[in-house]
């Protein structure tokens, strides 16, 4: 904790609230124009072409084997996230990138207000990776796609966070849209929130002044100790992250 409160640590320049005010007011118009482009590629992203889904295509849920048509739960779209998974591994070895987006998806009435379902595509196996969901206190429907990918995720790389997006037409499951890398960010709050700080996400890559901290970098960017950072108010709340795999 020391090491955040050093008086070392660049800052901006003071000044009197005028000042302060006029440079922000400058700062909005980029903001307000940046907005304005992110609903003009909302608005492309929704005129898109869409590709046909075989909607019979089996996962694994809590109810065993469904399809892909089951999932939407009779609604008519669907958001889909790809939970990469490292089969037979411990829980601190789990994806850390995978864990810190799903770890702030939590109220899904909203989305479910506006006819859409929510639902993760684990990469792995049904019984281990539930394990894993119900350790973290996740509580949105989970799937095992892993018997699926190459039909899902046709022509993407399988063993990487996605997010897809259906659409249903009756019987029918069209694809309408996909991400990944930093597109997954759409699940994220934290990074959005330190953006606003004067520090912002303090990670190497960022254009800071000189003196700004920059103190994480890779994996370690979503890892405390050993594990995805998420985890450890799990144990300490007494939850087991014991997976059934014979490794802890």
């Amino acid at each position: 904790m020391k090491d955040f409160m050093r008086d070392e640590l660049g800052a901006p320049n003071i000044v009197d609230r005028s000042t302060f005010q006029a440079e922000l007011d400058a700062l909005r118009v980029r903001e307000k124009a940046h907005t304005r482009e992110g609903d003009a590629i909302a608005a492309a992203r929704r005129r898109l072409p869409m590709v046909e889904v075989d909607g019979a295509t089996p996962l694994i849920g809590e109810r065993g084997a469904v399809t892909l048509l089951d999932v939407f739960e009779g609604r008519r779209m669907l958001i889909a996230y790809y939970f990469m998974w490292h089969t037979g591994h411990p829980a601190p070895e789990q994806c850390e990138g995978c864990t810190w987006v799903t770890s702030q998806v939590r109220e899904l009435s909203y989305i479910h207000a506006r006819d859409v379902t929510y639902a993760t595509f684990c990469q792995g196996p049904y019984e281990e990776s539930t394990r894993y969901r119900d350790f973290m206190g996740w509580e949105m429907p989970w799937y095992s796609a892993q018997n699926s990918l190459n039909t899902l995720l046709v022509g993407r790389r399988v063993g990487m966070m996605h997010i897809v997006c259906y659409l249903r037409q009756g019987s029918n499951v069209l694809e309408t849209y996909w991400t990944t890398r930093r597109g997954v960010e759409a699940m994220d709050n934290s990074y959005r929130l330190l953006d606003l700080t004067v520090y912002g996400r303090q990670e190497t890559w960022e254009d800071s002044p000189t003196g700004w901290p920059q103190r994480w970098e890779g994996k370690q960017r979503v890892r405390t100790d050993g594990r995805p950072t998420a985890q450890w108010s799990r144990l300490k709340a007494g939850y087991s992250d014991d997976l059934g795999t014979g490794r802890r």
